[in-house]
């Protein structure tokens, strides 16, 4: 635990210069203004820069250390909000910062979003830290810092939305190629978790309407912290986290699961074409190519069951007595599916695209390995529903000890080895794997430990 605190907080840095960005209004991207950036990490040797989603995840940790350096770091992020509330979701200030991040992930796009992950952070300290806000007289930054969370938040819920009312679809998914298996999603974090294999207007994203409807409550419960006045932010929060909506828009009746929507078929493959022979020198090798093997149709996405199916279930969306509650806890202790004895692996093993590659050059990401920011959502989610009064509190009990000990136990194992916390771990041998040292979210390790969600 001291390890992992200690490493996260030194990988708080300051950081200052402008990004690279493009919208549609303009030919060619330009600079942002220059800014400075007070943030965490997640590796400081492989990703030193900061990351959007991923820094709300670390403020559940730095708030519970030192509350005045998260609001310090979180300010810092909304100072970077454009008129419209469009924050560029990777900060790459700096020539230190640019020398590692390939060229064709340098240019931010200012209709692509990332999980607003900092609603979390506000929950938590809402949750944790309201009453000692109150007291002390220290809502002066929140105070500050409301305006543009409100634009932040209604930056989303019109930028983001689809074709439907309650309906939202992440931007940035490339429609046309034929080079990646599944064309990935970088904008929702799950980078190359299976989504609908051709991408329209018409897709549906369970885990994008359950991070706006968090965004709605945080904001509500803001409001009422400061006085100010929050009934459109909580009926908004009412209206999406109505269990019949979300059922109507994600729940398949035929795998018993939530899951997104949109054009898809499950029969494509990955196949190298023959190489194309010169008149002078060697033949020329070509990439990889998908074939689609049959047409893709409007459907739901259910035969890739994996984190983003525990979206509502993550984010306490789901109502404690729904049937749709036990379906999904009976199929996340499923060890055919996510249950492992070192935590909960990001697709089911039954998944056509489990351990499969993406493109020639792309291993498996979201597609097998155990991640612990969202380990640590299920242990939260666990806690929460067998605290509720309900028919499933006792098996979420069950589940929350179990998971709780296999993570714990896995990544002591694995720190003892290696000296290292890791991006992820192997579901098959809970080996750290990837890029390490790794104490950005990983060291959510220490809350899971301490019990504190």
């Amino acid at each position: 635990a001291q390890a992992a605190l200690s490493n996260l907080l030194g990988g708080i840095g300051y950081f200052y210069g402008s990004s690279r960005v493009i919208s549609d209004r303009l030919d060619k991207p330009v600079p942002y203004w220059k800014a400075p950036l007070y943030t965490s990490v997640p590796s400081r040797s492989f990703f030193p820069r900061g990351f959007l989603w991923d820094e709300g995840f670390h403020g559940l940790l730095i708030a519970s250390w030192d509350l005045e350096i998260e609001m310090d770091i979180m300010s810092h992020w909304f100072d970077l909000m454009n008129v419209e509330g469009w924050i560029p979701r990777e900060q790459i200030l700096g020539s230190e910062a640019l020398a590692k991040v390939p060229e064709e992930f340098v240019t931010q796009i200012n209709t692509n979003a990332n999980p607003p992950t900092f609603f979390l952070t506000l929950n938590y300290i809402i949750k944790h830290y309201g009453d000692r806000l109150i007291n002390e007289n220290r809502l002066g930054v929140l105070e500050r810092m409301y305006g543009r969370l409100v634009k932040w938040f209604d930056w989303y819920n019109t930028t983001q939305i689809g074709e439907l009312p309650g309906a939202y679809r992440w931007r940035g998914r490339d429609e046309k190629t034929n080079l990646e298996l599944n064309p990935k999603t970088l904008t929702s974090g799950l980078d190359d978790y299976p989504r609908a294999s051709h991408p329209t207007v018409d897709e549906r994203h369970v885990d994008l309407l359950c991070w706006i409807t968090l965004g709605a409550k945080a904001l509500s419960e803001i409001a009422v912290l400061l006085g100010r006045e929050g009934e459109k932010y909580e009926n908004t929060f009412k209206y999406l986290s109505n269990n019949h909506l979300l059922d109507r828009l994600h729940w398949s009746y035929k795998k018993n699961t939530y899951s997104d929507f949109g054009f898809h078929t499950d029969n494509v493959i990955l196949e190298k074409p023959p190489p194309i022979h010169q008149q002078h020198g060697p033949p020329t090798q070509q990439p990889y190519r998908r074939i689609v093997i049959k047409d893709p149709e409007l459907q739901f996405v259910d035969s890739n069951f994996g984190y983003v199916s525990l979206f509502p279930f993550f984010l306490q969306i789901l109502d404690p007595e729904s049937p749709k509650l036990s379906m999904l806890l009976n199929d996340l202790k499923n060890p055919d599916h996510l249950w492992t004895n070192y935590g909960l692996r990001s697709l089911s093993k039954v998944s056509p695209l489990y351990m499969a590659r993406n493109t020639e050059h792309d291993p498996p990401y979201w597609r097998g390995p155990i991640w612990i920011n969202m380990n640590y959502l299920a242990l939260k989610a666990l806690n929460y529903y067998s605290k509720q009064r309900g028919p499933y509190s006792e098996i979420a009990h069950k589940l929350y000890v179990d998971l709780r000990q296999n993570l714990i136990k896995n990544m002591f194992k694995e720190y003892k080895r290696t000296g290292y916390l890791w991006e992820q771990y192997d579901d098959k041998s809970g080996k750290g794997q990837r890029c390490h040292p790794f104490t950005g979210w990983s060291s959510l390790i220490v809350l899971i430990m301490g019990e504190i969600y």
